[in-house]
């Protein structure tokens, strides 16, 4: 399913991507879009290839529409991604990001094969929001070469990625973290080691749970909260507002594997009900507001 590259991606160092979901995909064609990189994406399930490569032609004509993006430069990035059923371009990469579910097994499963199949002085990163490096890490002989990149939906359109140092990545694996984001025009902040949560979920976290809070001993509606929220902190979303679009069961994991790494309550029991009848926010139609009305 590959393209040939472009002239001015043939001989560049290899990015690969592995997992084509919508993280995937975006950091894939955040990565094509600076020119820098010859850039391959792979799953192996060839229709979410397929569903990949739409979505990349949709994001990128919506930007040229907007005036974020030339045409040329549009067709020069979707002309430099390629796809891949099979982890063959692992071995020629000199930076390798997984982005597949966040599941430990499945995620230390692929990541055995990664380490036996990248080159030694390949760079390995998650873009996991919850699962540190270390965990992932201990599967691959060189763990020194290991760390978080944890980029935000949507890539394209936000510049924050959280590089996360583990406990035995290297100075020199941080460097070259720290300067491939900042080559693909995303802007990095390192967290110096692990804690859960990294930086900005930790925060994120920590206002939900007092939202949830403040609904639970009726001292106030969803809808006040989050207005409270917009125009007091001047936030373009509230906390309910945020939960119904990331997805309750994305933050009901989150707040879950806090509390057993590091004690604890865990999620807040509304929370757990709404997650128990499948209300997760606008992906299900209802979560804390009604989208089907």
């Amino acid at each position: 399913m590959g393209q040939s590259l472009t002239a001015e991606t043939a001989g560049a160092q290899r990015v690969v991507i592995v997992g084509a979901g919508t993280m995937g995909s975006q950091i894939a064609l955040q990565t094509a879009y600076s020119g820098r990189y010859a850039v391959t994406l792979v799953d192996s399930v060839p229709e979410q290839l397929e569903r990949a490569r739409a979505q990349s032609q949709k994001l990128s004509a919506r930007s040229v529409d907007k005036g974020r993006l030339s045409q040329e430069g549009a067709d020069r990035a979707l002309a430099a991604l390629e796809f891949s059923a099979d982890l063959g371009p692992v071995e020629q990469a000199q930076f390798v990001i997984e982005a597949i579910i966040e599941d430990l097994g499945a995620k230390q499963d692929l990541w055995r094969q990664l380490g036996e199949r990248a080159a030694r002085d390949a760079l390995l990163a998650t873009n996991s929001s919850t699962i540190a490096i270390s965990r992932l890490a201990s599967e691959v002989a060189t763990p020194e070469r290991c760390c978080n990149l944890h980029f935000f939906h949507p890539v394209t359109v936000m510049q924050l990625c959280e590089v996360v140092k583990g406990p035995v990545t290297s100075d020199e694996t941080i460097r070259r973290a720290m300067e491939f984001v900042r080559s693909i025009d995303r802007v990095p902040v390192l967290i110096n080691k692990e804690v859960h949560g990294f930086i900005v979920n930790r925060i994120l976290f920590a206002a939900a749970e007092e939202a949830m809070n403040l609904l639970e001993g009726g001292y106030a509606s969803v809808e006040d909260i989050d207005t409270a929220v917009k125009k007091g902190l001047n936030w373009p979303m509230g906390p309910f507002e945020l939960l119904d679009f990331s997805g309750l069961d994305v933050f009901y994991g989150g707040l879950e594997d806090r509390a057993r790494l590091e004690g604890g309550p865990g999620a807040p029991k509304i929370l757990k009900d709404k997650v128990e009848r499948r209300e997760l926010g606008r992906k299900t139609g209802r979560g804390f507001y009604d989208y089907d009305q």
